[in-house]
């Protein structure tokens, strides 16, 4: 079952999908505000966010903007103004589709469907992630990953370690052979490039950060 956040001001509109999508087993959470949907988006991380355009505190467009400087999350966009400039506007900001209003249930299931298969990892039988470790190389999804010596080494503990919470310090020691010291954040800028190197490729979730713990590798190995 996939976790969708809906962020729409229109609240019967909200029921009406909710139980809508729940009954094609999607769980769903509503916020009708911009400021609550973004922090929603970033905090209960669903696996595909609806975002409307117009919406009170914040617009749909400052909500993308905000959400893809921190998140990867799909996202498709619901709204009643079906301009070109909204829908390229929408597009060139990360979303990933555009659904004007009114629209069909069925095409809005379809569409979700359609963009959970693009970017699940499950759908590579042969697997996401691969590191030779002799040669200091990754691919990703069958592409070169082109990551630096220091990189590559943080990227090696978290994928002896796939799918656990590793802590910044034994990430230090394990990839450096030192501790981490205060106020260092040289693991935080080297798990940032990984991220969009990979984004860059598959534009997947693939290091989810857990708060005052350290990172997780989401992404699989290859077979």
């Amino acid at each position: 079952m996939s976790r969708l956040l809906i962020i729409d001001d229109d609240q019967d509109l909200c029921a009406m999908l909710s139980e809508y999508l729940n009954a094609h087993e999607h769980e769903v959470s509503c916020r009708h505000t911009g400021t609550s949907g973004l922090e929603a988006a970033l905090n209960l991380q669903p696996d595909m966010v609806l975002l409307d355009v117009m919406l009170p505190e914040l617009n749909g467009f400052d909500v993308l903007r905000q959400l893809r400087s921190k998140s990867r999350v799909p996202v498709l966009m619901l709204t009643a103004r079906g301009d070109e400039i909204d829908r390229v506007l929408g597009l060139e900001l990360g979303a990933d589709d555009y659904l004007a209003k009114p629209f069909s249930h069925r095409e809005l299931v379809a569409r979700i469907q359609a963009i959970l298969r693009r970017i699940s990892p499950a759908q590579e039988p042969t697997g996401a992630l691969v590191l030779h470790a002799g040669s200091m190389q990754a691919e990703f999804y069958n592409t070169a990953v082109d990551l630096t010596a220091a990189e590559f080494r943080v990227l090696n503990v978290l994928y002896g370690n796939a799918g656990e919470v590793v802590d910044k310090n034994a990430i230090c020691e394990q990839a450096f052979g030192r501790k981490l010291h205060p106020y260092d954040r040289h693991i935080d800028i080297h798990v940032s490039h990984i991220r969009k190197k990979l984004a860059d490729i598959n534009p997947i979730e693939s290091i989810k950060t857990i708060r005052g713990s350290g990172y997780q590798l989401l992404v699989h190995h290859a077979s």
